[in-house]
């Protein structure tokens, strides 16, 4: 969960403008409306929202630049709009701009759910500019205060259990929050002291003699780890490429860039062998590099019995991983990580569609890994009903931007690929025998159908005409189970 302040703006609040426009695209969805009057609620016209906000920042003459907007966002689908819309109100709470007027539009234009919220920057009960000082850090302060009040998630705790592993040296301390999104740096005043921040916010202060340091190397689950390397080499792809990640420089504005022209691209190397061993044994490996050249060595970082190891003391590094050229954006790794490749036949499918709708990315085959996690019961629902509902109006399904696609394996087994859920597998079982056989031949099964209905017709036709016929020949109109009934009855006297 992210948060992010955008640069203040004018008084015609373009904000507002923005997302009314996803609304009209249909990529938008007016979550809420607070504090705003009677007369203006969800059905108000844009114009009116702006106005209104206009009036209220109008009375003071200093603030040039009186919108505040804001945009919460979720890694893929892990929040709802609802989720996300509650999370942005008690945001705004935390900010103190929990009584002014403010919308919340949930945006679905991304792989990430997420938010965006507008107010003003004029209170409205006093005139006077609410406090921005230090606008940025505050926000990511509000953000974790909201997310461990309505999720019972504490960064503090986390932090705790961190500094309760046992490591080696300050570099597996620094590589230890690193990998979970902390940076430590020495004290100024004093260099055996450290700030640990996280997102730009001190998180703790912790002196050089608080810190335990274990060098032990012949431990009993060292020589685990060392076993483990050795069979999973041989089970899953060691092929090592890189990662770049240079989303935080594209998403600012032109004259941010010119502010960070320095700002570098973050690069990591990954592999499908570092995915599996974290997955199913907790052992995360981190590797180490300098600029953008191939890693120098590596980290094993043990989370089951909370330790840090140097990875050489283990196994060297190239007799467990090999290293490509090959590079991939971080965007595109996460969408990739994300998708449920349970075995080699959606592995490919998920390839052949990839070369086929974005070829510009050169992903190849090492690039995918596989990833046994089940989706969860809801988003599978939700993949069940938009597969459904995109065959049967296939006709109306020509947008520029499609979903679903619905692809063939050489054996003849049809696969159906939803991007925004990123979920791949095959469409029979997802979507029930009845509807499957419909799609392989609409036509086919209407004939059969009324084949079927017709020769039903014709039988029930010529049972009657037979009945009939017989009913007149026996000088009678009574059922002829009547009559043999009659004739038991006879026998039983």
């Amino acid at each position: 969960m992210i948060v992010k302040i955008m640069d203040p703006a004018g008084s015609s609040f373009p904000g507002v403008h923005y997302n009314d426009k996803k609304i009209d695209k249909g990529t938008g969805e007016l979550m809420l409306m607070k504090n705003f009057p009677s007369f203006i609620n969800e059905s108000s016209i844009k114009e009116e929202v702006k106005n209104y906000l206009r009036a209220i920042s109008i009375g003071n003459k200093k603030v040039l630049k009186p919108q505040f907007h804001a945009m919460i966002s979720t890694k893929f689908q892990g929040h709802s709009k609802g989720d996300l819309t509650k999370i942005a109100e008690n945001f705004m709470d935390e900010m103190g701009y929990g009584m002014q007027p403010f919308i919340v539009v949930f945006h679905s234009d991304t792989d990430n759910n997420h938010a965006h919220i507008v107010t003003t920057r004029v209170d409205k009960q006093t005139g006077k500019k609410i406090n921005d000082s230090y606008e940025r850090l505050k926000s990511q302060k509000a953000l974790s205060v909201t997310m461990e009040k309505l999720y019972g998630q504490k960064p503090e705790e986390d932090l705790n259990k961190l500094l309760g592993y046992k490591i080696g040296s300050i570099s597996h301390l620094e590589t230890l929050l690193n990998r979970n999104g902390y940076k430590i740096g020495k004290k100024t005043s004093d260099e055996n002291s450290f700030n640990i921040l996280k997102n730009g916010v001190n998180q703790k202060f912790i002196r050089g003699d608080q810190i335990v340091f274990d060098n032990s190397k012949n431990d009993k689950r060292a020589k685990q780890i060392k076993a483990i390397l050795s069979k999973y080499k041989e089970l899953y792809s060691t092929k090592v490429f890189k990662v770049e990640d240079d989303r935080k420089k594209e998403s600012m504005l032109p004259k941010e860039k010119l502010r960070e022209n320095d700002l570098k691209i973050k690069i990591s190397f990954e592999s499908e062998l570092q995915k599996k061993l974290k997955d199913v044994f907790g052992i995360d490996i981190v590797f180490h590099h300098k600029e953008d050249k191939n890693p120098f060595g590596y980290t094993v970082i043990d989370h089951k019995t909370q330790k840090v190891y140097k990875g050489s003391d283990l196994l060297k590094m190239n007799d467990v991983f090999e290293f490509t050229s090959e590079k991939l954006d971080k965007k595109t790794f996460e969408i990739l990580k994300d998708y449920n490749i349970r075995n080699q036949e959606t592995r490919k499918i998920l390839l052949e569609f990839f070369k086929k709708n974005n070829p510009e990315a050169e992903i190849k085959d090492f690039m995918l890994f596989e990833n046994r996690g089940k989706k969860d019961l809801e988003t599978y629902r939700k993949v069940q009903f938009e597969v459904k509902d995109f065959i049967k109006n296939q006709k109306n399904t020509n947008d520029e931007k499609k979903d679903i696609s619905i692809t063939t394996r050489e054996d003849g087994k049809l696969y159906a690929v939803h991007t925004r859920f990123h979920y791949v597998g095959e469409l029979q079982p997802l979507i029930g025998e009845k509807e499957y056989q419909k799609f392989l031949n609409p036509k086919g099964v209407n004939d059969v159908t009324t084949e079927n209905r017709t020769e039903s017709n014709e039988l029930n036709k010529a049972v009657n005409e037979m009945l009939f016929e017989w009913m007149k020949s026996s000088g009678t109109s009574r059922d002829p189970a009547e009559k043999e009934l009659k004739k038991r009855r006879k026998k039983r006297r």
